[in-house]
């Protein structure tokens, strides 16, 4: 255990690998900044027309992955479905089993975690819908309304808006 504490600062400081990154290009942010806004402006409509709230903060983190980084594997539709549909599913078992408040909360973020790895189905907005959840003190309605709802809402406006222009391609793989 000591030899772990020594360690520590030493892995802190990263491999020491420079690796420059990709040029940036205009156009695909451009893009991104377009669709993510028909994504958020989508889910808002059909709040409009449900005349009840389908938009959770998560979904603001899932678009900027789905529209600004649709090629990480993080947004790809298995994760970003998956990912939100366990971490809402775990808010409701702990707010069933436990209740809410910070133990609660952190539990509901650590389990959410835990599951989303063993399933394959990272998304780290996972964990914020996880929290929203729980201290939303929601119900088994949580999973349909707003979670799939507004994933789904989001996943097919990245399916179209990803794919409507030459410069991009999504989904690189379902499952």
């Amino acid at each position: 255990m000591k030899r772990r504490l020594r360690q520590l600062p030493r892995k802190m400081k990263g491999r020491g690998l420079r690796r420059t990154p990709p040029p940036l290009s205009l156009k695909y942010a451009v893009w991104g900044f377009l669709s993510g806004t028909a994504g958020i402006l989508a889910i808002l409509a059909v709040t409009r027309v449900a005349g009840h709230p389908l938009l959770i903060g998560s979904f603001g983190a899932s678009a900027v992955l789905l529209f600004g980084a649709a090629e990480s594997p993080l947004a790809q539709p298995r994760n970003v479905v998956g990912g939100h549909l366990i971490s809402a599913a775990t808010a409701v078992a702990v707010v069933a089993c436990i209740g809410t408040g910070p133990v609660a909360i952190a539990l509901a973020v650590g389990l959410a975690t835990f599951l989303m790895y063993v399933t394959r189905t990272v998304h780290p907005p996972g964990g914020a819908t996880a929290l929203i959840g729980v201290q939303g003190q929601v119900g088994l309605s949580f999973l349909v309304d707003p979670v799939l709802v507004g994933t789904l809402i989001l996943l097919g406006v990245a399916l179209f808006t990803n794919n409507i222009v030459h410069h991009r391609h999504y989904p690189e793989h379902w499952l």
